[in-house]
């Protein structure tokens, strides 16, 4: 039986009985052992095709009067967002203006203690799941993507409220979760473009993805970027104009803040990527940069100083950076997002963010613009 194998209903025993044939009697008539029937009539096993035509025909019936798929109230329609392996149907649910929304839960998200708990399971089409939770229950949560590690204590803040409202925070680079906002995949994204200018980029990138979707853009936190180097920084390594050379690097993906942050200092600096070991070796989060130094497999990768600190690693500051919450207008009133509106104010939620390394505050709640 594969991953994505239905919870079947089977007839088998009461079809068997009608017939006045016992397990080993059919058993023996299809050319299968004993255990083989038992199996399938206590939901086991389900046969393969030239199996259960065999049962059909010894039993003088059709294959669905034997076997059949049970229809559920709780099989609904959903909208996946990323390919899911086959690996398994388990699948974390949000509800989006009426629409079921589906990402697919794998060994990339799983959390030290274990695996995450799903909302549903996606059947084979993948075009419907069978609900583990109540509908409600996703309806009252709200999916947060972005990158900023810090967006889990929010979400911690958010499930200590007795309203039942939750926040579910799942990666993805800045124009990433901006895109997929745009596309109704999520309730809110997060962006922390360095700004070049007098203009506020998170504002700008907002702007140009969303297109006339209309959206509140509200600071979370901010915080310092940089490059995650070995312990002691043994290479000296300073600023970006070291880079060039025997440095070994790792790059973050194209529409990666950090990465934009990158391509703006060697712009200025004028300096040619192609003179960087690794320009072109790319990681896709914070941690697989600090993981991919502290293995020892490169001397500098992007990241934050707090995602540094947590790994014991050096750290070179190059810049504090804003972290913003964009939220689609009309979502404003979702109870979690109202939550989340209040718990930007409170001074328990900036204490906490304040007492990361690297981290301010001062800004978190608020409302930076509208786009």
């Amino acid at each position: 039986m594969g991953a994505f194998k239905h919870l079947t209903d089977c007839n088998l025993k009461a079809a068997r009985k009608a017939k006045g044939l016992s397990q080993s009697e059919l058993a023996q008539l299809v050319g299968v052992k004993r255990q083989a029937i038992y199996d399938m009539e206590s939901g086991r096993y389900v046969p393969n095709t030239h199996v259960a035509l065999l049962l059909a025909k010894v039993l003088d019936c059709r294959v669905e009067d034997l076997f059949s798929i049970p229809s559920s109230s709780d099989a609904r329609a959903v909208t996946l967002v990323e390919e899911v392996g086959a690996a398994t149907p388990r699948v974390s649910l949000v509800k989006v203006r009426n629409q079921l929304i589906a990402y697919p839960l794998d060994d990339k998200w799983m959390s030290s203690e274990g695996f995450q708990s799903a909302d549903g399971l996606l059947q084979e089409d993948c075009r419907c799941v069978r609900l583990l939770h109540s509908e409600e229950a996703c309806a009252k949560k709200a999916l947060l993507l972005g990158c900023d590690p810090a967006f889990a204590i929010l979400s911690s803040h958010v499930s200590r409220s007795p309203s039942g409202a939750r926040l579910q925070c799942r990666f993805a680079q800045s124009y990433g979760a901006l895109k997929a906002l745009a596309s109704g995949y999520a309730h809110l994204a997060g962006t922390h473009l360095h700004n070049v200018s007098d203009t506020e980029s998170n504002l700008d990138l907002a702007r140009a993805t969303l297109g006339e979707m209309k959206a509140r853009v509200i600071a979370f936190s901010s915080f310092e970027e940089g490059l995650m180097v070995s312990p002691g920084n043994p290479l000296g390594i300073r600023t970006i104009g070291d880079l060039p050379g025997g440095i070994k690097f790792v790059n973050r993906e194209r529409g990666a803040a950090l990465r934009v942050l990158l391509d703006d200092h060697l712009k200025r600096l004028g300096i040619d990527p192609e003179t960087i070991n690794g320009y072109d070796r790319l990681v896709y989060s914070h941690n697989e940069g600090a993981k991919t130094v502290s293995f020892g497999l490169a001397d500098a990768a992007l990241g934050l100083r707090a995602v540094a600190m947590a790994h014991e690693l050096g750290f070179v500051s190059l810049e504090v950076v804003r972290c913003d919450l964009v939220i689609p207008q009309d979502l404003m009133e979702h109870p979690a997002i109202r939550l989340i509106i209040e718990l930007l104010q409170t001074r328990g939620l900036r204490e906490e963010l304040t007492s990361l390394p690297g981290y301010d505050s001062s800004c978190t709640g608020m409302v930076i613009g509208e786009v």
